[in-house]
């Protein structure tokens, strides 16, 4: 059995995206290489051996053993004689993909592993060969299939060297985010602490030493940057862009706008207006 899909339009969505993936029973001796590939690409092994080769090092490998190959290197990989090797392969580009593989055990220094019994990584391809035969929203399947593919993958193999230091940073991540989704509503650290699970006092230590400013400064410095916007470039009231950044009381808004930024919002306004054309 053979089925290799090649994707025409690889960069619809520029974070990530697919543009191979396939299933091939290999004949004796089928080999790819020596050659480099434009992505990255994960290819894991059903049945039979084979071998994998990148600089100078050879790897022999069978049943539930997996390699990624990783763009522009030089590799050459071929079936065994005796028992040619059936694998499956799905090839990921895009802006994020680093990102993603960083936060896996799997690197350029260690690109074997072999999967778990429980692996749900065949079946995680599998699902993303189907989605290349759909007609309809075949891009939005596609699209959840890899990210469903990247979450097996982080699950079974994940980073624990910089546990510590990855955990932090994603919860600085998330944090910033809700606060960026949420900020012009009355929120306070309690609620970014429940919504990320963690305790308060840990937030504001993740902010102190990541950002140098407490999670309170930081909501402060959006909402007044926001707002600072708002009066240079729109004709909304006072009062609209008070409520438009988080502060149901104007006169509580005009005194803290005051005392960060020396002015009023109106004098900010009067020698800031960006001039319409």
């Amino acid at each position: 059995m053979t089925f290799n899909f090649s994707y025409r339009n690889p960069y619809d969505n520029i974070e990530l995206n697919l543009y191979t993936c396939g299933h091939e029973a290999c004949k004796s001796l089928h080999s790819y290489g020596p050659a480099i590939r434009s992505g990255h690409l994960i290819h894991i092994v059903l049945s039979g051996k084979g071998t994998y080769k990148i600089n100078n090092t050879v790897y022999t490998l069978s049943a539930r053993d997996a390699f990624l190959i990783y763009p522009n290197e030089l590799i050459y990989y071929e079936a065994d004689k005796d028992d040619p090797w059936e694998y499956i392969w799905v090839g990921l580009v895009g802006t994020k993909v680093c990102d993603y593989l960083n936060k896996t055990s799997i690197s350029k220094s260690n690109p074997i592993f072999t999967l778990r019994d429980d692996s749900l990584l065949v079946n995680s391809i599998n699902s993303i060969i189907d989605s290349t035969k759909i007609d309809t929203n075949k891009n939005l399947k596609i699209l959840s299939t890899l990210y469903n593919f990247l979450f097996e993958l982080l699950n079974e193999f994940p980073n624990t060297a910089n546990n510590n230091k990855n955990t932090q940073q994603t919860y600085l991540e998330e944090a910033l985010l809700y606060i960026q989704l949420n900020f012009q509503d009355n929120i306070s650290i309690i609620d970014i602490a429940t919504h990320l699970s963690i305790d308060r006092s840990y937030l504001h230590r993740i902010f102190k030493k990541n950002l140098n400013i407490s999670p309170q400064e930081y909501i402060l410095n959006l909402r007044l940057e926001k707002a600072a916007e708002l009066l240079s470039t729109t004709s909304l009231t006072i009062g609209d862009i008070s409520r438009s950044v988080g502060y149901n009381d104007t006169m509580l808004f005009s005194k803290t706008f005051k005392k960060h930024n020396g002015c009023t919002p109106s004098l900010y306004r009067k020698f800031n207006e960006i001039v319409k054309y």
